[in-house]
């Protein structure tokens, strides 16, 4: 891999919550961890929050959706970007337990993935992934 690649990896994935103290306690209970940055607005009101996750510290930053952009459009919707996780069905039923509506049920996509996705409380599109390719680079990074 050369730094000529005009991507280069996941720096941040942003998700938008009207309710911000709903949403940090939802994902510090889903990830276990609580967000290691937070910052408010002017006005002294949450608006953003962020955690690292996973093997590669990848960001997930979650906004305000009073800051979201003009004209930008509500509900789900758009790109869904899936997260590695060692057990796809656990890791669906503890969502949905945790009020996370259906959005795409398990769909196997070829030996060694399989996806589903979500709906949060507050939106969001959460894709999850079983993804050999993905346990593949991780144990050829030593990082397994």
């Amino acid at each position: 891999m050369t730094d000529t690649q005009i991507l280069r990896g996941i720096a941040t994935i942003s998700f938008w919550a009207a309710d911000m103290e709903a949403a940090k306690q939802w994902y510090t209970d889903l990830l276990g961890i609580a967000p290691y940055f937070e910052r408010s607005g002017p006005d002294g009101t949450l608006a953003y929050i962020e955690f690292r996750l996973g093997d590669y510290e990848h960001e997930l930053g979650i906004i305000n959706d009073a800051y979201a952009p003009h004209g930008a459009a509500a509900g789900p919707g758009g790109a869904v970007v899936y997260w590695h996780v060692n057990d796809i069905e656990a890791a669906l039923k503890k969502v949905i337990a945790m009020g996370a509506q259906a959005y795409e049920p398990l769909t196997e996509r070829g030996e060694g993935f399989i996806t589903a996705s979500v709906i949060d409380p507050f939106g969001n599109i959460l894709g999850i992934m079983y993804n050999q390719h993905y346990l593949e680079i991780l144990n050829s990074s030593g990082k397994a």
